[in-house]
């Protein structure tokens, strides 16, 4: 593919993320499951996991978008556009994202949720990227959010040591610097395997009723295998693809941040990158999935850890339901 024709770049000017308080480690599920802190921690990589207690998706997304104008110093009204990656929004609908643009006081932007599961933030981050790179938009905001523990089935011990709650987000703003911002990216999507990850309940197919609820169809359900294999190879194959396309190589990455389903998933993707562990950004051990929450508060957490400089090479890269995946390319801003 040629190089991409856009008026503008869209940079990262702020980054930030929110988590619950409570921690849940695996030594805690040990005592309403038939599981153990061995069995997870050697499948998974997980230790431990936040959750937010009677509160819904909108209260994690309003904090990072006060934060993200916080740190950015930004008046609430001059963001354009918000946007909500998440499959737990408070409601079908008012969007999450509006709820959250009347909470911070955005008053001119306008706002809309965005739903590919943990490929999420991902494709959200593209899209925003789209009305500040034509020139429609000057300032977007990007949250990737989702209270997993709303749809996880306690009962259900192959999924819910799985997951937490937790999010993060960013601003994109309008640059005329070409050589910072959105490089590249690359999405995909396949329907037909979307038996393998999904929630029943709660849509038009299967609105909630007494049977949906002893059927407990308002639960995530998935094929552990078929997304394990599928995601090694996808993520790998994503971000190698995008590299090669844009005259990159290994070396030139400065940093890998992919979404955290599962370690073994996370060092088997790596390994078939040629990627050094250095290069790795990995925190599901004390987070678990949060979904559409990962990249960001991965991305959050390199940032105020001082792995970014500007100019870096940083590729984000995600696999979700749908099934959804997809790679992203950016250099550093700030």
């Amino acid at each position: 593919m040629g190089e991409r024709k856009r008026k503008f770049s869209a940079v990262i000017t702020a980054v930030e993320r929110y988590l619950p308080d409570r921690i849940v480690t695996n030594s805690d599920l040990e005592k309403i499951i038939d599981t153990s802190d061995t069995w997870i921690r050697e499948r998974t990589g997980i230790r431990e996991r936040r959750i937010l207690d009677g509160l819904p998706t909108s209260f994690m997304a309003t904090a990072v978008g006060e934060r993200l104008l916080r740190q950015r110093d930004m008046d609430p009204a001059d963001v354009d556009l918000i946007i909500v990656a998440t499959v737990t929004p408070d409601m079908v609908f008012p969007a999450t994202a509006c709820l959250v643009q009347d909470r911070i006081g955005a008053r001119r932007a306008w706002a809309f949720d965005l739903s590919a599961a943990c490929s999420g933030f991902v494709y959200a981050v593209v899209t925003g990227s789209q009305f500040i790179e034509s020139g429609a938009h000057e300032r977007v905001m990007v949250i990737g959010v989702d209270k997993m523990s709303a749809i996880t089935d306690m009962e259900d011990r192959s999924t819910c040591v799985l997951f937490g709650d937790g999010g993060g987000g960013i601003l994109l703003e309008r640059s005329e610097d070409p050589d910072l911002g959105i490089v590249d990216f690359d999405l995909h999507a396949d329907g037909s395997m979307g038996d393998d990850l999904y929630m029943k309940g709660g849509g038009s197919l299967h609105p909630a009723s007494p049977e949906t609820l002893e059927k407990r169809y308002h639960y995530i359900r998935q094929n552990g295998r078929v997304v394990y294999k599928l995601a090694i190879v996808k993520m790998a194959e994503v971000s190698l693809g995008l590299l090669e396309r844009n005259g990159f190589t290994i070396e030139d990455l400065k940093l890998f941040i992919p979404h955290q389903a599962n370690l073994r998933i996370i060092n088997a993707t790596a390994e078939r990158m040629n990627l050094p562990s250095e290069k790795v950004v990995v925190n599901i051990d004390r987070f678990a999935n949060t979904t559409a929450g990962t990249v960001p508060i991965a991305l959050h957490e390199a940032w105020t850890q001082g792995r970014l400089e500007p100019g870096d090479l940083v590729q984000l890269t995600a696999v979700g339901g749908g099934l959804t995946w997809g790679s992203l390319l950016l250099r550093w801003a700030y």
